[in-house]
């Protein structure tokens, strides 16, 4: 995994908590989950393809 990926998600964490925060405070807690969803998405996509490397490297290890 690379570095960049980890201060990727780590600055995405970042701003939707904070916007989170900003949302809540404002009384617009929908927008506030939709932007929390939003970024666990764009995180989940960012990350799909190191886990099916790694599923594809357990499989290879134990020959199944």
């Amino acid at each position: 995994m690379e570095v960049d990926l980890i201060f990727k998600i780590a600055a995405v964490g970042i701003l939707v908590s904070v916007l989170s925060q900003v949302l809540k405070h404002s009384g617009r807690e929908e927008q506030a989950f939709l932007t929390s969803l939003a970024g666990l998405l764009l995180v989940l996509f960012w990350i799909v393809p190191y886990i099916y490397d790694l599923f594809a490297a357990i499989q290879d290890l134990f020959s199944l």
